[in-house]
């Protein structure tokens, strides 16, 4: 099976911009969800945004207004805007399938359970 491979992240001040992609060939297709997870220091990896197939977007209300979701379908890519990022942004950022329950939806797929991870990039935001 292929990879996902997340990139884009890095240190940031407080209300700045960060644009993180997502190629996750062979394993999210494009008739697939693409879901965008982060993970704080000590705290479980949460759901944050869903993007459809079909460009659907649904978002944590601790995004909603701030990060928008985009994806190239044609080329397996996704894309998650960040802007005025806050320090309890900070976190190492996952894409992958959207699996359980997220703004009213159900979601599950072959990939929830194979416990597969791309190695995630890492979003500072700091003064």
């Amino acid at each position: 099976q292929g990879q996902i491979v997340e990139s884009g992240g890095g240190l940031v001040q407080p209300g700045g911009s960060l644009r993180l992609s997502c190629t996750a060939s062979g394993r999210i297709n494009r008739l697939q969800a693409m879901g965008w997870y982060r993970q704080a220091p000590g705290k479980r990896r949460e759901l944050v945004a869903v993007i459809s197939s079909g460009g659907r977007t649904d978002y944590a209300d601790s995004v909603k207004g701030r990060f928008t979701l985009s994806r190239d379908n044609a080329n397996n890519t996704g894309y998650l805007q960040m802007n005025d990022l806050k320090p309890e942004d900070t976190a190492v950022y996952y894409c992958n399938a959207p699996c359980g329950y997220f703004s009213g939806r159900v979601y599950d797929s072959p990939a929830c359970a194979s416990g597969y991870w791309g190695q995630g990039t890492q979003v500072t935001v700091s003064s």
